[in-house]
């Protein structure tokens, strides 16, 4: 049964540990998508001398190189060294999905995917060793997290989680409407129904408005 396990892993110990220590007003967000053999992240905090001062500086990193930039933040291909602890890489060898990453204050958040919970104690276990310790922050499993709460049908939601999948929701979008509704099989159309469905069941949910409140106002007569 597939579960998303929320964890916080502590900075120090892996191979951004020494990057925090050097910038400790650093946060960083890891790209979904690796497009090397490195880890895409985007940096800000600092100015982007001072990132790259101690990009050059952190024993742990071996080859760095700038990507792209959006306003005050800056995307690096990043490759660690390879004695280096990388939980990234851990989360895949142990059959997970980094759904999203994200850290400041030195701490990482991270959302993953896995099989199921015994996959959860199997990767906590191998960060243990690492003496990388996490927190689970929490843990659920898709079958038990009610899609009707947030007022997603099954479809929907699948076909959500799809479009984060395949980087549709990047910027830039990584896959077009056409391309992702080839993958799911369904036409072009339908997709766009089914996401503009989705969305006002998220925005609803998450303002929690009902029907009555989203309902157009009456046009006045003259």
């Amino acid at each position: 049964m597939t579960s998303i396990a929320d964890i916080e892993i502590p900075a120090d110990g892996t191979g951004t540990g020494q990057l925090f220590e050097a910038v400790p007003s650093l946060t960083c967000e890891m790209e979904r998508v690796i497009a090397s053999s490195g880890h895409g992240l985007w940096l800000a905090g600092p100015s982007q001398s001072e990132i790259e001062a101690a990009l050059d500086e952190v024993d742990a990193i071996g080859t760095y190189s700038q990507i792209s930039s959006d306003e005050d933040r800056w995307l690096y291909d990043i490759e660690f060294e390879p004695d280096t602890v990388d939980p990234f890489e851990i989360v895949l060898e142990e059959g997970g999905t980094v759904l999203s990453a994200s850290a400041s204050d030195g701490t990482w958040l991270l959302s993953i995917r896995v099989v199921d919970r015994e996959s959860v104690s199997s990767l906590y276990d191998r960060l243990d060793d690492n003496d990388v310790t996490p927190t689970i922050v929490r843990l659920f499993d898709l079958a038990e997290e009610s899609h009707s709460q947030c007022g997603l049908t099954a479809r929907q939601y699948e076909t959500l989680v799809a479009a984060i999948d395949h980087g549709y929701f990047e910027i830039p979008r990584e896959v077009s409407m056409q391309e992702l509704s080839e993958e799911l099989g369904i036409s072009h159309q339908a997709l766009s129904e089914r996401l503009r469905r989705a969305y006002r069941a998220l925005v609803t949910a998450e303002l929690n408005v009902t029907e009555e409140d989203t309902a157009a106002p009456p046009i006045p007569s003259n």
